[in-house]
């Protein structure tokens, strides 16, 4: 998602983009890894790659969780080491931030206690991905940083109803309600807050962050708007933007399934501070990303997670 939002800026900047998937390389592969290094010889490194998913993946696939995504950042990161690359940029995630903290959380506070049992496996596989780049800083000077973005989201996401994030699976959803005429049923209350980040604001400030972020000085950097919003808000946008008329259907909210981490506000003053690009508002973003999902799903190129 995230590179797809690169490669559609990728002509305003002066660089050869090398985009490389799944289907390319097994990341968790160490030859495999060194092979895609070997015939790319890259400069630059963007790590987006990972084995990802929402709430209740993360609740169930606890071993794949950890141990793939461990696997790939061990390999990706010792390869940008091994093929002197001149600045890497690995992405976190906020859900690796400790479940009992105080608010709103910033770059520092990243190891103090333990994250929500909820994703602990992933949480941690992402903080190892940390350490593993301060490790090379501090014993080599690599030249590696790490981002922290918030809840992500836009075109070409995964969209499978179990395991994607909330509201590309929530998108999903909303559209089987509608063709099927039934109602809107959404896990839990509707009341946790998230901050929510366009793919391609999230591209935007990667991009920035290449050309202008010394690792040396700034290590980490969170990227998240100022703006919190509880998940009934971000329905109410979806059923907006997917027409799903509440006057013929009803939104039911089930409060038998967990709500996860009710907040979890991250402080992203630090590079709001350096780098002032805007922000894409929610319903925005949500009306985008709904357009390009229905227009896949009419075309029949249909988005990842989605089978008719």
């Amino acid at each position: 998602m995230v590179g797809q939002a690169i490669r559609e800026m990728a002509c305003n900047y002066p660089y050869t983009f090398i985009f490389v998937g799944s289907k390319d390389y097994d990341l968790t592969s160490e030859q495999d890894t060194r092979n895609m290094f070997v015939k790319y010889q890259p400069t630059y490194v963007i790590h987006l790659a990972a084995y990802v998913g929402g709430l209740y993946k993360n609740m169930t696939q606890l071993v794949q969780m950890l141990e793939k995504n461990v696997s790939m950042n061990l390999n990706v990161v010792k390869m940008c080491h091994e093929f002197k690359v001149k600045k890497v940029i690995a992405c976190l995630s906020t859900c690796i931030f400790p479940d009992q903290t105080t608010y709103p959380i910033n770059e520092n506070m990243l190891h103090m206690g333990p994250p929500h049992e909820s994703n602990a496996p992933y949480a941690y596989a992402k903080r190892l991905l940390d350490i593993q780049c301060a490790a090379y800083r501090s014993q080599y000077d690599s030249p590696f940083l790490c981002v922290i973005p918030t809840n992500l989201y836009g075109r070409h996401d995964q969209f499978d109803l179990q395991d994607a994030h909330v509201i590309p699976a929530l998108i999903h959803q909303c559209y089987l309600a509608k063709q099927n005429n039934t109602d809107f049923k959404v896990k839990g209350t509707g009341k946790p807050l998230r901050q929510f980040v366009f793919a391609p604001d999230m591209a935007a400030r990667l991009l920035w962050i290449l050309e202008h972020v010394d690792p040396a000085v700034t290590p980490r950097l969170i990227i998240a708007p100022e703006e919190e919003v509880t998940i009934k808000d971000m329905v109410d946008e979806i059923v907006l933007s997917m027409n799903f008329d509440t006057k013929q259907q009803q939104v039911v909210w089930d409060s038998s399934f967990s709500d996860g981490q009710y907040k979890k506000t991250a402080d992203g003053t630090l590079l709001q501070n350096k780098c002032q690009l805007p922000w894409t508002s929610l319903s925005d973003g949500i009306r985008q990303t709904v357009n390009w999902f229905l227009e896949s799903v009419q075309s029949k190129e249909l988005p990842r997670g989605v089978h008719m």
